[in-house]
């Protein structure tokens, strides 16, 4: 198997990478032209039998997800595409969409024939406005060429594709909150069943797919499924993107097949920065439990991650070296979920910003012995208890944090953070704006 496999990343570096013309010259719609000549149930079941598990972090097959949308119902079925990417450290859908569009277009249009949609959405985050006009200028691009619009490539199906902007909250990237935004209210979870293959957008069948997910199709359309199957692990099938931030030599997107160890990607990151050494890091996003050193050669897939004790998530490797305060960086987080926040649910709403609180007197040094019992406490009254995994998220930053560095936390009884951990030691770039 090769360390790398380019498939959506492929041609990024190419000139004019996402305009149409470029896009058909590597094979850009040839996938849609035999995905459309296949009737809509053989390519769920090519979907199927390739294993292709959601990409936006909870890694439900995306085969089935479709199967469960009831053609027997007479309302109209709608497909969106989740672009609202906000996960702290992740950052792999949006460099797709900047450099080759079409490939998400494209994936837009075999997956909504699947399910016999006739309208799609792009949902994306609102603060990209430049992401926003590309994805706009693929979608006329699309239309001109008779990709889109009615009577697609003269074989009588319809589609319609709309590129909807969100307003910048993080909870919109839950896929009913999302709905709820798209159908102009304000962004907050829904209460499940109903599901929204059954009851989604304007209370119709709808599938919900992350940009990574919809854009892996037409590849498995061109190549097949034992194509897509000689990638990765026995569960985890596929090729996927990777981000790799934080203290390494060159961070950015690395596309590998699923089950690539956090050791051979950092080597490929050309290593931790000159002098350190990895203390801990996040395997998908700061929702995700953090991991230590010891779990370096752990595949990077939904089973080894699971076993571990982490989540796979949104494949967000953030690498923190000893110079890091884990008290910092857990109240960091935490912040930006009490922030993040919508407010529904009691337990997230009051529960993070009392964990903000307790984290506060960690970071000063004004803790109190019982403060760590207490701030797990808390913990244990808010993970599980709300519509959505917000909640879930801060309490999986915190309790894992305090599994791997309890001392460090004791340490806040009597010595502030910022003594133990100079916060300019661990800055990626110095004051002076030179790199470290």
């Amino acid at each position: 198997m090769d360390v790398l496999t380019p498939v959506l990343s492929e041609h990024w570096g190419t000139e004019n990478s996402w305009k149409l013309s470029r896009y058909e010259t590597t094979g850009g719609y040839r996938a849609l032209r035999r995905a459309l000549d296949m009737q809509p149930a053989d390519v769920i079941s090519l979907v199927k039998e390739a294993n292709l598990r959601g990409r936006g972090g909870a890694g439900f097959p995306t085969g089935m997800k479709w199967s469960f949308v009831p053609q027997d119902n007479p309302n109209p079925k709608y497909l969106v595409v989740n672009a609202d990417e906000s996960e702290p450290g992740t950052c792999k859908d949006m460099p797709l969409m900047m450099a080759s569009p079409h490939t998400l277009v494209e994936g837009v249009i075999i997956s909504a024939f699947a399910i016999n949609a006739h309208t799609a959405f792009i949902y994306c985050r609102g603060e990209v406005l430049h992401i926003i006009r590309r994805l706009q200028q693929a979608v006329r691009e699309a239309y001109a060429a008779g990709y889109l619009g009615k009577n697609i490539l003269g074989t009588g199906y319809d589609l319609d594709i709309i590129v909807h902007a969100g307003a910048g909250a993080y909870i919109c990237g839950e896929e009913t909150a999302l709905l709820d935004s798209l159908e102009g209210r304000r962004g907050q979870p829904r209460l499940r069943p109903p599901f929204p293959a059954v009851a989604g957008l304007y209370a119709s069948p709808t599938v919900v797919n992350n940009v990574e997910s919809i854009a892996s199709v037409p590849s498995i359309i061109a190549n097949g499924a034992a194509w897509f199957q000689a990638m990765g692990t026995e569960k985890s099938k596929g090729f996927t993107l990777y981000s790799l931030s934080g203290h390494v030599k060159h961070p950015g997107q690395f596309e590998a097949p699923l089950g690539i160890t956090l050791r051979e990607l950092i080597e490929l990151g050309g290593g931790v920065r000159e002098g350190h050494e990895l203390k801990f890091f996040t395997p998908g996003g700061s929702s995700t439990p953090i991991l230590t050193a010891e779990s370096l050669d752990i595949p990077l897939d939904y089973e080894g991650m699971a076993g571990a004790g982490s989540m796979l998530g949104t494949k967000a490797l953030q690498v923190f070296d000893e110079t890091t305060s884990v008290v910092r960086t857990t109240l960091r987080w935490v912040e930006f979920y009490k922030h993040e926040s919508c407010g529904k649910c009691t337990p997230c709403r009051e529960g993070t910003w009392w964990l903000v609180q307790l984290l506060m007197r960690f970071e000063a040094g004004t803790a109190e012995e019982g403060d760590i019992e207490k701030m797990l406490d808390a913990c244990d009254n808010i993970g599980g208890r709300s519509f959505c995994a917000l909640a879930d998220g801060a309490v999986a930053a915190t309790t894992s944090a305090v599994k791997h560095f309890r001392h460090e936390f004791e340490q806040g009884y009597h010595t502030p953070a910022w003594e133990l951990f100079p916060y300019e030691k661990s800055a990626v770039f110095a004051t002076d704006g030179a790199a470290r």
